[in-house]
């Protein structure tokens, strides 16, 4: 079928509707930083934490999405663009179901993110830059990876043989050289309900689940 045949066809449900039946709205927070600096364990902890709350959230985890939907692909630079569109356009559709959705991928170029947050509309693109100094995710290295990497046995590897290029305007930062895990969520969950993402009637000073008070700085 050519693209000229093709037709976007109005839902009978919108976004906004979701949001008030809810009580809280769609998002996209996108976790970026080095391997081991801790995106997936902060991600699925906070999924975890808004679950318990009555409120559906799904993490797209980057090693899980490479053994399906983007196993056709690897580690050149033209292949992880190609890795974030597609987990763009993926979000995308979740934040339409009126989901929370958070993706836990190095992403290490600037102008691949950028494209995301284009992508999105106003508001709905929360980029969480997971600050993790070289030195301590070498440490960590709980895949073995960075020694592989060092070896010559990967190509291509953000930090070590490839370039990663830090976040300039972050919605968050997150310290894990000194945040405990804990922390990382207690500050991600102050940030949706401060910035209207999350009804704080509803799931703070109502009785659904248990809920993490904001940390204070």
């Amino acid at each position: 079928m050519e693209k000229n045949n093709l037709y976007w066809h109005k839902p009978s449900v919108i976004m906004e509707d979701r949001w008030k039946a809810n009580g809280y709205r769609g998002c996209l927070l996108w976790f970026t930083g080095l391997s081991a600096s801790g995106k997936s364990t902060i991600a699925h902890d906070l999924c975890r934490h808004l679950l318990e709350l009555g409120i559906n959230s799904y993490v797209l985890d980057g090693d899980n999405v490479r053994h399906g939907l983007n196993k056709d692909l690897g580690f050149s630079p033209e292949h992880r663009k190609e890795n974030i569109r597609r987990i763009g356009e993926v979000s995308k559709l979740f934040i339409d179901a009126g989901l929370i959705i958070m993706t836990a991928f190095i992403s290490p170029y600037r102008e691949d993110r950028s494209n995301i947050r284009k992508l999105l509309k106003e508001g709905e693109f929360i980029e969480v830059y997971v600050k993790c100094s070289l030195q301590e995710c070498e440490r960590r290295d709980p895949k073995g990876i960075y020694k592989r990497a060092k070896a010559g046995e990967i190509k291509e590897f953000t930090g070590i043989s490839a370039p990663y290029e830090e976040p300039e305007n972050p919605e968050v930062i997150l310290n894990t050289d000194t945040l405990s895990i804990e922390a990382c969520t207690k500050k991600l969950f102050g940030h949706l309900v401060e910035n209207g993402y999350i009804d704080a009637q509803k799931y703070i000073n109502g009785t659904k689940g248990h809920v993490i008070e904001e940390e204070k700085d």
